[in-house]
């Protein structure tokens, strides 16, 4: 399958001595304004390295990043219908379930805390919808995913991009300084923050954030954490695991989550905490402990159920979408973005699903219900995959869709401890937008788009996860196409 391609921004390669010289200042000024990472390999909490970046933003077709801009609102409340939808929830996940057992984890808290009666009735949604550019049509996005757990890199995002503005000057290009949009995700995202927690309204509260064990991501958590300092000093602000919320919060008579003294008003699950990962009783018991309380979550249980992959599949069916969104012309548009999705549980247009696969494993993504990314198959992995979970439910737990191959870049990757200068290598780019929500079931108190992020990874690497070490932040470059 051949993929089309879009020239760089400038003229590439650079002259080796500019090449070299550039790359110094970059990573430079990375280190000094906090683009970085903890080194997995040598984890010290004395330092950090510089995350993986690419030298020179990327172009993206300005049509089709002002479409995902607008859009984003739209598919805010979409996902937040189906959230409070319990019937649509439980048929589309009830096969998932015997197989996926943090699915099933989640789903039993949710009933449990639904069955109760729910102590919080509002929900803070930091949410983040995916996209390709489809090739050969090169003008047209195709969302890969929609994350409802996905605030990740928001924070180093927005300072990226004044990194690479102070890349191109440097290259004396500083009239190409107009095709980079603004990108305000840091401060948006954090303002859905302090707008729930202003709703939760109680003073003195405080804002809990759960993080990992072990934080490699420390640069993008802590500049969530500076920004609402800055913004709001009266907001205190916590980080704790989930077996430090088991072992040190509790629950009082009024469903109060409190946590040395004071009461708990939002609590924030990091995106890079990856959920799968819960091993323990203690961390499903505080998670269970949470969802009881009265304090505001982001995600709710509800919101992240919506988020997983069973879901997204279930809405690209015939009439689903009309069913949350009715009629209209919005619809027409968010049904525009997906790419074909199908099922594989054990009916007939699941076998036919496995059939069209086995037939072109190449035209095919498996992707899992597992969180964080990292674990889709691709190619002849889809085959071998199928074959061997033809007859099992465990292929329940997985859905097929239609890979997109979007054009290619060149372009200069920028890691920690790599040579310089990098090699120029054939790249190709995924657009996140950002969104924030927060509403009932009933009523709905702010929705909107909140900045955006772009990754980047080689176009032969299957996976493009930055945390993971496999993608580069980047910034979109818009053309008028």
């Amino acid at each position: 399958m051949s993929q089309a391609r879009l020239a760089s921004c400038i003229p590439l390669p650079l002259e080796h001595r500019t090449l070299v010289s550039v790359v110094e200042k970059a990573k430079d000024w990375a280190l000094m304004h906090g683009v970085g990472m903890r080194d997995r390999k040598h984890f010290t909490k004395d330092a950090i390295q510089i995350a993986p970046f690419v030298l020179l933003p990327s172009p993206f077709p300005k049509t089709e990043f002002t479409k995902a801009i607008e859009l984003q609102p739209i598919l805010n409340e979409l996902m937040h219908k189906v959230a409070h939808d319990d019937e649509f929830l439980t048929n589309t996940l009830q096969n998932a379930l015997q197989v996926d057992e943090f699915t099933a984890n989640l789903f039993d808290i949710w009933v449990k805390v639904r069955d109760e009666g729910m102590a919080q009735t509002l929900s803070l949604g930091l949410f983040r919808s995916d996209y390709l550019m489809q090739n050969p049509d090169s003008n047209s996005i195709k969302q890969v995913e929609f994350n409802t757990v996905a605030s990740s890199f928001g924070a180093l995002s927005s300072y990226l991009r004044d990194m690479t503005r102070y890349i191109l000057r440097q290259l004396g290009q500083a009239e190409l300084l107009k095709n980079m949009p603004e990108n305000r995700a840091l401060s948006g995202l954090c303002s859905g923050i302090t707008e729930a927690y202003d709703l939760f309204g109680v003073p003195g509260s405080v804002v809990l954030f759960v993080v990992e064990e072990v934080s490699y991501n420390i640069c993008d958590q802590r500049f969530h954490e500076f920004e609402i300092s800055e913004k709001r000093p009266d907001i205190m602000i916590y980080r704790r695991t989930l077996t430090e919320i088991y072992e040190e919060a509790t629950l009082n008579d009024k469903k109060q989550l409190i946590l040395d003294g004071h009461t708990v008003a939002v609590v924030y699950y990091r995106s890079g905490y990856e959920p799968a990962q819960y091993p323990t009783a203690k961390e499903w018991d505080a998670r269970l402990r949470v969802e009881r309380s009265t304090s505001i979550k982001c995600p709710s249980i509800h919101y992240q159920l919506a988020g997983t992959k069973k879901v997204q599949q279930a809405l690209a069916a015939p009439g689903v979408l009309e069913k949350f969104m009715g009629a209209g012309a919005a619809t027409g548009r968010v049904r525009d973005i997906f790419t074909g999705l199908y099922s594989l549980d054990f009916d007939e247009s699941g076998e036919r699903a496995v059939d069209m696969a086995l037939a072109d494993a190449e035209r095919f993504v498996l992707k899992p219900q597992r969180e964080g990314g990292g674990n889709n198959l691709y190619g002849a992995d889809v085959r071998e995959a199928l074959l061997r979970m033809r007859h099992s439910r465990e292929r329940a737990a997985y859905i097929l869709m239609e890979r997109i191959l979007p054009p290619l870049v060149s372009g200069y990757v920028v890691r920690p401890g790599a040579a310089v200068p990098p090699p120029l290598t054939d790249l190709v780019s995924e657009l996140g937008i950002f969104g924030v929500i927060i509403g009932t079931k009933d009523k709905i108190y702010c929705n909107r788009q909140a900045g955006h992020m772009l990754r980047t990874k080689l176009a032969d690497a299957n996976e493009g996860g930055v945390a993971a070490g496999l993608g580069a932040l980047d910034s979109p470059f818009l053309l008028d196409m």
